[in-house]
């Protein structure tokens, strides 16, 4: 077989060419770190590792939500936590109004201190949270969502909660309306309450609940809840009471009074302290869900601030001051429990999201990462390999007919 001249120079060159080639795009992978630099170097890689670079920006994006929801609920717990001290401070306040040796003045004393923590308490519901809106602002408002009016403080945003575009369920606010206006009135399940007609020195406890089986609250759904009356009789200095159930039907009749003995009826048991007049009356009614933490502070502050009340009056208020407040702080603490449950969630979510965003970054590493070491063995490889295609390239031109005449 004859191989001609210009046939082994164009071998020549074209096996060099490859070699370079080959060498330049080892060098290039070698200078990036990647295996993969553009789709047409391999085509399946490249899609593993976009769709991986597309999963780690998701995971980007729902950490810089955990971060905005985590600074929010960071906020609100710091200021729930100021709520629960200033309440339990008004609550001091009011154990201390129920000393019968304290005098009118001294009272209003201790109302001026509850004016204060009211201030102090909007002040709170209305804190912001650096970005423009407001922690407490439910689903979202421009301007500071608690009002205080002449009615009394009134939430002016929407109630429920802003969500983060996340995977997960991220809050961006805490919902004001549930939190400072939602409390249970009474003891969570029924209130008692004097009739404002009272004349004598009786005064009713907040009762508690005996028997849940037999309680009468809540009221089935469409349903009435019963209201109970507790009437007193005082006849040659003998008083007894009776109880009826919806202004109808008597339920205890002519029972002879002591104070601070409770009466039980229908799974509740209360106590009513001191001495009634004749024609005294006390109700109890199921409890609502509209008792609101300014309301409880107000109705505190107005007691405190009448003036020549009687020793049954006085008890009754601080009495009633003491309920509402423990009402309105367990309603807090709940809110506050809230919002450390979803800090405590929030750290799982941030393990998953840190678990995630490693299993991308360990494809696309996979997908297009360079093996640094094979790497440069093949170039070490490449290079030997081009060396020696250069030399027999200057042998195989030294063997040209040209030259052997030159010779």
């Amino acid at each position: 077989m004859r191989i001609s001249t210009a046939y082994s120079f164009d071998s020549s060159i074209d096996n060099l060419q490859k070699r370079q080639s080959e060498m330049s795009q080892s060098q290039m992978q070698l200078t990036s770190g990647k295996k993969v630099n553009f789709a047409s170097d391999d085509p399946i890689a490249a899609a593993r590792a976009e769709r991986a670079l597309a999963s780690i920006a998701r995971e980007d994006a729902n950490q810089r939500s955990l971060d905005a929801s985590r600074n929010v609920m960071q906020l609100s717990e710091s200021a729930i936590g100021d709520a629960v001290s200033l309440l339990q401070t008004a609550r001091e306040s009011m154990v201390a109004a129920g000393n019968g040796s304290y005098t009118d003045k001294e009272r209003e004393a201790l109302a001026l201190k509850l004016k204060d923590i009211r201030a102090q308490m909007l002040t709170i519901a209305n804190r912001s949270d650096g970005s423009g809106g407001f922690v407490f602002g439910g689903q979202g408002s421009a301007t500071p969502p608690f009002l205080d009016t002449t009615s009394g403080v009134q939430f002016v945003g929407q109630g429920g909660q802003v969500q983060a575009a996340a995977g997960e369920t991220l809050n961006l606010t805490v919902d004001g309306d549930q939190t400072w206006l939602k409390a249970k009135s009474g003891n969570g399940v029924y209130e008692t309450n004097p009739a404002s007609t009272n004349t004598g020195a009786g005064w009713i406890t907040a009762g508690s609940v005996t028997s849940p089986s037999a309680l009468p609250y809540p009221a089935a759904p469409g349903g009435t809840p019963p209201q109970y009356a507790v009437t007193f009789t005082v006849n040659a200095s003998v008083t007894t009471y009776s109880v009826t159930k919806d202004g109808g039907g008597t339920t205890l009749t002519d029972v002879p009074y002591a104070s601070g003995k409770a009466i039980v009826i229908d799974g509740m048991s209360f106590a009513v302290n001191g001495q009634p007049a004749n024609a005294d009356n006390f109700t109890i009614d199921q409890s609502t869900n509209d008792l609101s933490v300014f309301d409880a502070l107000d109705s505190a502050i107005n007691s405190l601030t009448t003036s020549n009340q009687g020793s049954g009056r006085i008890m009754q208020a601080v009495n009633r001051g003491l309920s509402n407040l423990d009402s309105v702080l367990g309603n807090v603490s709940a809110a506050r429990s809230a919002v450390g449950e979803s800090l405590n969630r929030m750290d799982s979510i941030e393990g998953r999201i840190s678990a995630s965003k490693l299993a991308a970054e360990t494809e696309r590493s996979n997908a297009e990462d360079l093996d640094m070491v094979s790497a440069i063995s093949k170039f070490q490889n490449q290079q030997t390999g081009y060396d020696a295609a250069l030399k027999s390239y200057a042998m195989v031109q030294k063997l040209s007919l040209f030259q052997y005449i030159n010779g």
